[in-house]
């Protein structure tokens, strides 16, 4: 098993975040929403887009942890691609969200609020929300 340190720097975390810049590319983000969800920068960014190693901090790696699971809920919820990436974009009236869409609150750059749009989006699996 990897220590955090040594996945942080491995191929599988490379991967890893280039899996989350499609799916954030799916989600129609600009680079630099990307860099700003990621806490990486721009030029990072373009690194994982070309599958060249990136080495990521433990705050980076939860960031992409989340994105990959909030899609994978998506991906459980919805059957097709428009509501799968279109969702984040749907404005919310849930507490929480208060108006706002998931992917306005994904952009203020905070692993918290990161934290709380996968907790609500993976309770629609279990139709607690």
């Amino acid at each position: 098993m990897l220590a955090a340190a040594e996945f942080a720097q491995s191929d599988a975390a490379s991967q890893s975040l280039h899996v989350a810049v499609n799916v954030l590319g799916k989600w129609k983000a600009t680079r630099e929403q990307m860099a700003t969800i990621l806490g990486i920068s721009p030029a990072s960014i373009a690194r994982a887009k070309k599958k060249e190693l990136v080495s990521l901090s433990r705050d980076q790696l939860e960031r992409v942890s989340y994105v990959l699971n909030i899609h994978a809920a998506l991906r459980t919820v919805f059957d097709n691609p428009e509501n799968v990436y279109g969702f984040v974009h749907k404005k919310n009236h849930n507490p929480f969200f208060n108006g706002a869409t998931p992917f306005e609150l994904m952009l203020k750059g905070s692993v918290a609020n990161l934290y709380e749009v996968f907790k609500r989006v993976d309770a629609l699996r279990g139709a607690q929300w």
